[in-house]
């Protein structure tokens, strides 16, 4: 009987994973809670296959290991495939899906009600209540519609944000290196970066952590913006130098800071810190912060795209094991993205 071995499965993936193995009963599947590493991938001996989700990297080691009892065949129920030894993948000869697209909009309207919340600065309104603090001044709002929206990145999710700020009123401008035609057609594009920076009130990130974006969001980037901006990172934390940013909402040049995902935010989010240390004193102090909105990395996390996670890279991984064409395969050419 072919066999699937899956890691990291949470208890809210668990209905999903339930779900998919009752409409595939022909297929042995089983699971554990722990991450896979060197140590865990026995676990999958007999297997013919994995699904995986983790933030750790997948070192040559792991992947050593995985091809030791015969495993090569890797699903992603994630997007990312940064954290992956391409190179050792290609020499043990892997085959690797991932989940390119499972909910657009789960993101885009994360970032969308993140950001409408900075402009009406409902945090300090918030905290007043919290105090029994009733007065209205000085915390006024921005309304959206009066905002221009900067949109960098037009792929599945940038395209709902803009269609989200628009349903608000808001005028939308738009920066790609790969133009959609019909976005073209009806005059989204700015020229440049800069030229977005300069018309934006409100800068939304939506594209790959590839070299060329690393810190894209920087003291120069700033400068070049419009006094009082809203940055809004739901894309990929390296995108965006975060000491700059700090830097930015210390003078007042940026209004507001939405941060779903974070440069350092590995071995920090999705873990409980109350009661002990916090670890990153940064981090502590944005989310201190009443114009930042921190969550960690949870833009995601919606019934809907759990479920595509699950359902998707069980349906790739199966493709894999079959020898059939997957919905998403993944380049091991570190070249291609």
């Amino acid at each position: 009987m072919t066999k699937i071995f899956a890691y990291a499965i949470r208890k809210d993936e668990e209905p999903f994973l339930n779900e998919w193995k009752e409409a595939h009963k022909d297929i042995d599947v089983d699971y554990t809670d722990k991450l896979l590493t060197p140590e865990t991938a026995k676990l999958a001996k007999g297997a013919d296959g994995v699904v995986v989700y983790q933030q750790l990297d997948y070192t040559a080691d792991t992947l050593q290991a995985l091809a030791d009892v015969g495993v090569t065949k890797m699903s992603l129920r994630n997007v990312g495939v940064d954290n992956i030894d391409m190179d050792k993948a290609k020499e043990l000869g892997f085959e690797i899906t991932n989940v390119p697209v499972y909910s657009p909009d789960a993101i885009a309207e994360h970032a969308a009600i993140q950001a409408a919340r900075v402009l009406r600065q409902d945090k300090r309104m918030d905290e007043k209540m919290a105090k029994r603090d009733l007065r209205w001044a000085p915390t006024i709002g921005r309304e959206v519609r009066d905002q221009v929206v900067g949109v960098v990145g037009t792929g599945h999710i940038g395209q709902v944000f803009m269609r989200i700020m628009e349903g608000f009123g808001a005028k939308v401008i738009a920066y790609d290196i790969f133009k959609n035609p019909e976005l073209e057609k009806k005059g989204y594009y700015v020229d440049s970066l800069d030229d977005l920076y300069k018309q934006a009130d409100v800068i939304s990130l939506h594209v790959p952590d590839v070299p060329a974006n690393v810190h894209m969001i920087n003291d120069k980037s700033i400068a070049e913006m419009k006094d009082g901006v809203v940055i809004v990172n739901c894309s990929r934390g390296p995108l965006v130098d975060t000491d700059a940013v700090i830097r930015g909402l210390d003078s007042g040049k940026v209004f507001g800071f939405v941060m779903d995902t974070y440069e350092g935010e590995v071995g920090v989010f999705n873990k409980d810190w109350e009661g002990k240390e916090f670890p990153d004193k940064r981090l502590a102090d944005l989310i201190d912060r009443p114009n930042v909105l921190v969550t960690p990395h949870t833009a995601f996390y919606t019934t809907h795209a759990v479920r595509n996670m699950v359902v998707k890279a069980f349906d790739n991984n199966l493709k894999l094991i079959n020898g059939e064409k997957p919905d998403s395969p993944v380049a091991l050419d570190k070249n291609k993205f």
